[in-house]
């Protein structure tokens, strides 16, 4: 991509309902790659088998050679059956995880009024990716007193009004950076555009307030090409947050030190 193609530009006002569809997107991504990779877990395959041959038994639908080639075909049904019976079962277990998880996202105070919110630190941002004009991936980099904090406007009792939170909310900057948003529209993954985003978004923590001794975020494998991008930029395993879905994958919390930055880049 020339730099005539792509530019990192900070959020306007006039971003608001395509940032808070692509966060709401963002979080739901991964009950897809769930539901997915649970139906394709040896367990569920085995149980989609064996329970598949005990409906073929019972019901006699055993193929049948003596009838050529549609005397192959009685036992699909029952594949049918059981594949789409699991694959709701899988997004049954999944999805109050995924969509718990996104609501909450969505009633944080950073999302009720993004422009006021980013601009209580100088370590902060929210950055808007685009392609030719188009959007194609944001990154939000909070380093505000509330940097850490998981509350939402419900657990404070607030307001969602933007008059309200600029009052409420203190200004100046912590130790502690949190990426709470990180999105790249799913065409334009391969070339590695999301590199170049988080960097951006580090840089600029990093180097707006002295402050920021460490940046943190919070990861799964289930959104691989976001988890590669956050550990090749050197994050490292802070602490396990816990665990989503039927099997349980892991949500990590990972972080990059100052010091650890400065030194990849010196070396860069």
């Amino acid at each position: 991509m020339t730099e005539a193609d792509a530019r990192i530009r900070l959020y306007q006002a006039s971003d608001d309902r395509l940032v808070k569809f692509s966060i709401g997107k963002a979080s739901m991504e991964g009950l897809a790659v769930a539901n997915r990779s649970a139906f394709f877990h040896p367990f569920t395959l085995s149980a989609w088998v064996a329970l598949s041959c005990i409906m073929i038994q019972y019901l006699n639908w055993w193929p049948k050679p003596e009838y050529g080639f549609l005397g192959y075909l009685p036992p699909f049904p029952a594949f049918g059956c059981w594949g789409a019976v699991i694959l709701y079962l899988m997004d049954w277990f999944n999805r109050p995880d995924f969509e718990d998880a996104s609501l909450d996202l969505l009633r944080r105070p950073d999302v009720a009024d993004i422009a006021n919110y980013y601009q209580r630190s100088p370590s902060s941002g929210f950055f808007i990716l685009e392609y030719s004009g188009k959007f194609i991936g944001l990154i939000a980099i909070d380093a505000s007193k509330d940097s850490q904090s998981q509350d939402t406007l419900m657990d404070k009792g607030k307001s969602s009004s933007s008059l309200k939170l600029k009052h409420t909310m203190p200004q100046g900057t912590s130790s502690v950076a949190t990426i709470r948003h990180f999105y790249i529209e799913e065409p334009y993954r391969t070339a590695g555009i999301q590199n170049d985003l988080l960097a951006h978004a580090i840089q600029h923590a990093f180097k707006a307030d002295n402050t920021v001794k460490e940046i943190k975020v919070a990861t799964t494998s289930l959104i691989l090409y976001a988890q590669k991008c956050i550990r090749d930029a050197g994050f490292t395993l802070d602490r396990p947050i816990g665990k989503f879905g039927v099997y349980g994958w892991k949500f990590d919390l990972l972080v990059l030190r100052r010091a650890q930055w400065e030194k990849q880049d010196t070396v860069l």
